[in-house]
């Protein structure tokens, strides 16, 4: 992609009513731009980013065995009301009447329509289990949205109904923590949440100090949960297995959240199979879901510096980023023609910024957006042969020769 045919409309100052680092940057590197309270246009380079999430998410439910379909955003009331979660779901859910009087809603979440879906469908213990899940929008009409994507009105979601969600994390760079939590409106017990460190984070989590140290590239998910963490209301002083010593306290972002149901919901709509003996029993239900609009928010609350974003490389909206300092110079622009004819032919995320504007403009725009691999010519460094490197993950630059750049770069995204 060339920056000049791009709709990239990054701008230099938040607004003022963006309050947390990733609501900032991503309206800055023109990624979002807000339609109401919570609620958001994706732009095109959000929308890669998202896009990515989307497709990692998916990789490993599939990995899991789940199988993917896709339910409607507007649903019908006659199930909630089965359920008995029509009234008690509260002003969060939006209700609107069709044009022939009936009763829908814009779902928050979708526990009563996969119930219906399975239970049409599936009458024998011989067809269990069953993993369904969904990526889709949904709403929930938040008392006061805040934080952009990370609370917002409407948003992208991963519902799985009955994984390991670790390895979905890991591949996005992050280093989830699992705690306990409240099941809220969801219902169900044995929930749990997921989290990630974050100063701007609305939880308090108090967690072993060595998640801190781990890395997420060669971290085993197993090892990661026999650490210990836990939200506030859900900490014991008096009987923490760890020491004093070794206990942190931070804030935290959720970014996913699994329930156990029971037979919750397959007992109010009718959800039974044939055992063995020939008797029906409600199915057990449990439901994984992971916030995949937020987790853009999230990525960014955890790798960002003071000039912008820094995207991990699995999720970035390009790998390479090649700027060109002097697009009318004819040996600037030939060679970045060269590097960005290679990468478009191997399907290697790029863009070429070919603007004609200042340098400065370029460097700190190219910073802003935060893509992994920076390729910088200059009309000096290419009369000597050179071209200038940067890694955005370390900020570290070095010079290299012009013919090793290609390698350079494969070599760099192998890894």
């Amino acid at each position: 992609m060339k920056y000049s045919n791009f709709f990239l409309p990054t701008i230099k100052d938040a607004p003022s009513d963006a309050e947390i680092i990733s609501h900032k940057l991503m309206i800055r590197a023109g990624m979002i731009k807000q339609s109401s309270a919570g609620i958001y246009s994706w732009l095109p380079l959000g929308l890669l980013v998202l896009k990515k999430i989307e497709q990692i998410v998916r990789e490993e439910q599939n990995n899991a065995g789940a199988v993917e379909l896709l339910m409607p955003t507007i649903q019908s009331s006659d199930l909630w009301i089965k359920s008995g979660r029509y009234d008690d779901y509260g002003k969060e859910m939006l209700r609107i009447t069709d044009r022939s009087g009936r009763e829908m809603l814009y779902g928050p979440t979708n526990e009563e329509l996969i119930t219906d879906i399975f239970q049409s469908h599936i009458n024998s213990y011989k067809d269990l289990p069953k993993n369904l899940y969904h990526i889709q929008w949904k709403f929930r009409d938040e008392v006061r949205p805040r934080f952009g994507v990370m609370r917002g009105r409407e948003f992208l979601m991963k519902d799985n109904y009955s994984f390991d969600y670790i390895k979905t994390f890991i591949r996005m760079g992050l280093t989830p923590i699992s705690l306990r939590a409240e099941t809220g409106p969801i219902g169900g017990n044995l929930s749990h949440e997921f989290q990630i460190l974050a100063k701007t984070g609305e939880s308090t989590l108090y967690y072993d100090k060595k998640l801190e140290t781990l890395n997420p590239e060669t971290i085993d998910p197993n090892e990661l949960q026999s650490f210990y963490a836990a939200v506030d209301d859900q900490h014991d002083e008096k009987n923490c297995p760890i020491s004093n010593e070794d206990l942190k306290i931070s804030k935290g972002i959720e970014v996913g959240h699994i329930f156990y149901f029971g037979t919750k919901y397959s007992e109010k709509l009718n959800a039974f199979v044939q055992d063995k003996s020939g008797k029906n029993v409600p199915v057990h239900m449990g439901s994984y879901g992971i916030g995949v609009s937020r987790l853009v928010g999230a990525i960014i609350e955890a790798y960002h510096d003071e000039k912008g974003i820094r995207w991990p490389l699995e999720v970035a909206p390009f790998k390479v980023s090649i700027v060109n300092l002097m697009p009318e110079d004819q040996d600037c622009a030939t060679k970045s023609s060269e590097y960005y004819e290679y990468f478009m032919k191997n399907n290697i995320e790029v863009i070429l910024d070919d603007r004609i504007c200042s340098i400065g403009k370029k460097l700190s725009d190219n910073e802003l957006i935060g893509t992994p691999y920076q390729i910088i010519i200059g009309k000096r460094d290419l009369k000597d042969n050179l071209v200038e490197i940067k890694n955005r993950q370390n900020n570290e630059s070095e010079k290299i020769s012009s013919s090793s750049v290609i390698d350079f770069i494969n070599n760099k995204l192998k890894k």
